[in-house]
């Protein structure tokens, strides 16, 4: 299968790292035009420079995903300055964790405006645009949780299950204007956040030790990859995923439903490494 995407007008949201960066250099690759954004411009302007040794023609930008003016600005401007817009990636918005206990509505709310609206704003100012040229693709980036709650991480859970939603509603609705919209639901993929998870855990504890813990949920035996991910977006812009709209497809190397189990094993996982330093430190 060759998947030829050059020339094809991109926009990556979130793309200064992680998944979204590296989706942003797989289009690059295939001969792109990449235009991307993230909050921080010296961290997005990094990106950029590293693209333009390889897409057709780069634009990048800071872009406040919760500001509408300065997402449909951003919007705007790559339009006119190609003509148009052929391809959203949604990926801008993390994780957050939290429960009945710890959260505030603010909290919830505050998560919902970067993640849930942030994707409804790009997505609401390109579609004109694909409306006009009769072809589109729009892909959301989300989570697992999205599709599964769980019983830590309330903001992620909800705010994930409503971006599924909207995706699903509009892959409905856009394909009578050949716009085809699709969810990629993440598992743990790894772009460098385990380590952050495997150092919280403080001294007393192996990168072995942890990974093994994680791994209990995943069937597949190890974390996923960036280029787990970015294969399937770059297919499902492709003209092979021409009768693919309305899709929630999961990258999560088989884990459903033990994704709920992960909370607990975690916490049990932490008693049982903070009862072992205690037996070391009294030896």
């Amino acid at each position: 299968m060759n998947i030829d995407l050059k020339g094809k007008r991109v926009i990556v949201t979130g793309a200064s790292r992680g998944i979204g960066r590296a989706i942003a250099t797989a289009f690059a690759n295939d001969g792109a035009k990449v235009a991307i954004c993230s909050r921080n411009f010296a961290d997005i302007a990094k990106v950029g420079e590293a693209l333009a040794e390889r897409a057709d023609a780069v634009i990048a930008r800071a872009v406040d995903v919760t500001d509408s003016h300065n997402v449909r600005t951003f919007v705007a401007e790559v339009a006119e300055a190609w003509g148009g817009v052929d391809v959203l990636v949604n990926n801008a918005g993390q994780g957050k964790g939290g429960n009945l206990d710890t959260l505030t509505p603010e909290d919830i709310l505050e998560h919902a405006n970067v993640l849930q609206m942030g994707h409804f704003r790009f997505t609401q100012a390109v579609v004109p645009h694909m409306r006009k040229q009769r072809w589109g693709r729009i892909i959301e980036i989300n989570a697992l949780a999205g599709t599964i709650p769980t019983p830590e991480g309330i903001p992620s859970v909800i705010n994930r299950a409503s971006c599924i939603a909207l995706s699903r509603s509009l892959g409905m609705s856009l394909p009578k204007d050949n716009i085809l919209v699709n969810t990629l639901n993440m598992g743990w993929i790894d772009t460098g956040q385990w380590d952050r998870h495997f150092k919280e855990m403080g001294d007393g504890v192996t990168r072995q030790e942890f990974d093994a813990m994680v791994m209990k949920v995943v069937p597949a035996g190890r974390y996923g990859k960036p280029e787990d991910v970015t294969g399937m977006v770059l297919f499902l812009a492709s003209e092979y995923a021409s009768f693919i709209s309305g899709a929630s497809i999961d990258i999560a190397g088989g884990m459903g439903g033990q994704i709920a189990y992960y909370p607990t094993l975690k916490r049990d996982f932490a008693e049982s490494i903070r009862q072992r330093r205690e037996m070391q430190s009294s030896i």
